[in-house]
């Protein structure tokens, strides 16, 4: 897990050292272990050494191969690194370190372009061949690991964060509009290749693109998965089960692999709950020396009942006899940390749940240098509450009366407060049209069929946002977060499955729930709500943080943007402060783009220093 940054000049050009020296900085935090540089005519490689494989100097990059006829900056993990070396090493190909990067530069010599189909893993990485003239991108097919792009000064410069973009003057000087009104209505984000800031790109997840010295050649995609819509399969639930908890259980392991303490993030949930069972079996028969003899959680606690998940997490310790760390997010810390989350996340971010995984992450750095996390595994087995409609609209669509009247009738027996809760958002949001002035593009998570839905969420409208600020919360505090549900053959063989191993009589995440049974606490498997790290962010915008909100709201800066109503805006929320309507999620999507354009629009000169 690193930072990569670079510059391939264009005709002739010669990258600018001390551009390059500045992109370094500004990715400091992603690598404290170690910097290098290579600049060759008219491309400059950067790159921040967190060393996680391979803590040898024989790991540093930017790395060469034999001839010194390609170059390369990576960031990420290849978690089947183990298993390339053993092949290529059999096609002839001399190894001189133990690191997976130098199993990407011989991949790349055996396979060329088709290399990413071997990889296992997660990675954003450029590669410049100097026989063919040519700078390879990379990004993994759930853009775990993020690759921005820009052109500026007649160069392609590229960075694991846009903040090293924003270091050349003529890069993100204004808002992308569309992006960010979308952003303002709908809570989307990352979407697509288009960023919050005007002219600033991003590979999109299972994209690849290529860059010669006539420009940038369009990326393209080198992979897709195809979710099955069918309704029902031949295998039965038990045969499911097995095969699911047997790749769940490989990918768990090849996740382990590392050469410093790895540790787990533990919410409560099923999916956290289930990879903290899942290691704790592994320590028992492989005694993998990542993880040492007693498993490390970090969770987060609440003295809210409401959000708090401790009695969970209590079970599964106690089922586990795992050392369990513990935090609580507090919104008077919250407002001292904002500056320093705005400024790492580098775009506005939908809600406060943001900062109580920014808190764990906190938390964790002090004990490991790598956590595995839960992420992913949601959007892959229908975990989210929302599907059921989607669903039973897909049923509905296509004759199975049967089968829809089934699930209607389980998501009103297993889910009826979650929506009276959604009918009443929805009744909010209509209510806040006038909000905004901006027209935004119009997006609806949850439109089409639920393998439509699941398709999209996986690869554009949920899973790549919160990959985005995972990614950043963990690089916040040089951790790296792993993500085992997105084990590339585990995500495979759960989308082959029927819509029914995912989705049954209103119960969610099917496939995993057999798979679990007898492993996991009874009270965690059975769970029907759904939470992750939340924060009371309704309660704490009515009291704690409300001179902050009105501070925004009254600000001249905030009265002045073109994208919102600021009078509407701040009657609204008076109105919620006094009881007379209710909380909207789109106010605090609102005081968090005012807190971003002021960081890095209005002021980009000072983007350059971490709070």
């Amino acid at each position: 897990m690193c930072g990569i940054a670079g510059q391939y000049c264009y005709q002739g050009g010669r990258p600018d050292r001390r551009l390059l020296a500045d992109m370094s900085e500004r990715l400091a935090h992603r690598g404290p272990d170690g910097e290098g540089t290579h600049i060759n005519r008219s491309t400059g490689l950067v790159h921040r050494r967190l060393a996680i494989i391979d803590l040898s100097p024989d790991g540093l990059q930017p790395m060469t191969n034999e001839d010194s006829s390609l170059w390369l900056v990576f960031n990420g993990e290849i978690y089947n690194f183990v298993e390339l070396r053993e092949e290529l090493a059999k096609k002839g190909h001399t190894f001189y370190s133990k690191s997976d990067t130098e199993v990407i530069l011989h991949a790349y010599e055996e396979w060329g372009h088709d290399c990413l189909a071997r990889f296992n893993g997660m990675w954003a990485f450029a590669l410049w061949d100097e026989k063919k003239q040519e700078l390879f991108c990379a990004r993994d097919r759930f853009g775990i690991k993020p690759f921005y792009y820009t052109t500026a000064g007649g160069s392609f410069l590229f960075a694991s964060e846009i903040k090293a973009l924003l270091a050349h003057p003529d890069t993100g000087n204004k808002p992308d509009d569309k992006m960010l009104c979308t952003y303002l209505a709908w809570g989307v984000q990352d979407h697509c290749s288009h960023t919050m800031f005007d002219g600033i790109l991003q590979l999109a997840p299972a994209h690849a693109l290529v860059v010669t010295r006539d420009g940038i050649q369009s990326p393209y995609q080198y992979w897709d998965v195809k979710v099955n819509p069918e309704i029902r399969g031949n295998e039965n639930d038990e045969t499911v089960a097995a095969h699911f908890r047997e790749l769940l259980l490989e990918a768990a392991r090849i996740h382990l692999r590392s050469d410093v303490a790895v540790g787990t993030c533990l919410s409560g949930g099923i999916d956290s709950s289930t990879l903290t069972v899942l290691i704790n079996t592994l320590i028992r028969s492989e005694a993998p020396e990542s993880v040492g003899a007693r498993q490390k959680t970090f969770s987060v606690v609440f003295s809210d009942t409401k959000f708090d998940e401790s009695r969970y997490i209590d079970e599964v310790v106690a089922a586990t006899g795992v050392d369990a760390d513990r935090t609580e997010p507090a919104p008077d810390q919250l407002w001292d940390d904002i500056d320093r989350l705005v400024y790492l996340q580098d775009e506005p971010f939908g809600s406060l749940s943001i900062y109580a995984q920014y808190c764990v992450m906190r938390l964790a750095a002090k004990k490991v240098k790598v956590v595995l996390d839960g992420q992913g595994a949601d959007e892959l087995i229908a975990g989210y509450l929302g599907y059921q409609g989607s669903y039973i609209r897909g049923l509905l669509r296509t004759y199975h009366w049967g089968t829809a009247l089934r699930e209607i009738a389980g998501s009103l027996r297993e889910h009826r407060d979650f929506f009276q809760s959604a009918r009443q958002q929805l009744h909010v949001r209509r209510t806040r049209r006038g909000l905004l002035k901006c027209t935004p593009e119009t997006i609806d998570r949850y439109q089409g069929t639920l393998d439509e839905v699941l398709h999209r969420e996986l690869l554009s409208t949920n899973l790549p946002a919160l990959l985005h600020y995972e990614d950043r919360n963990a690089m916040a505090f040089s951790l790296e977060s792993r993500v085992p549900y997105l084990d590339v053959r585990l995500v495979e063989y759960v989308a082959s499955l029927p819509l029914s191993q995912k989705v049954r009589a209103g119960v969610t995440k099917v496939a995993l729930r057999t798979a679990i049974r007898g492993k996991v606490p009874e009270s965690v498997r059975c769970r029907r709500d759904k939470m992750g790290f939340v924060t009371p962010e309704e309660c704490w915008m009515k009291n704690e943080l409300r001179p902050f909100m009105l501070e925004i709201f009254s600000s001249a800066s905030f009265k002045s943007r073109p994208y919102w109503n600021a009078g509407a805006v701040t009657q609204d929320y008076l109105a919620f402060l006094e009881g007379r309507s209710a909380y909207s999620p789109e106010i605090w999507r609102i005081a968090c783009a005012e807190l971003w354009m002021r960081k890095f629009i209005d002021a980009p000169a000072d983007v350059g220093q971490a709070s």
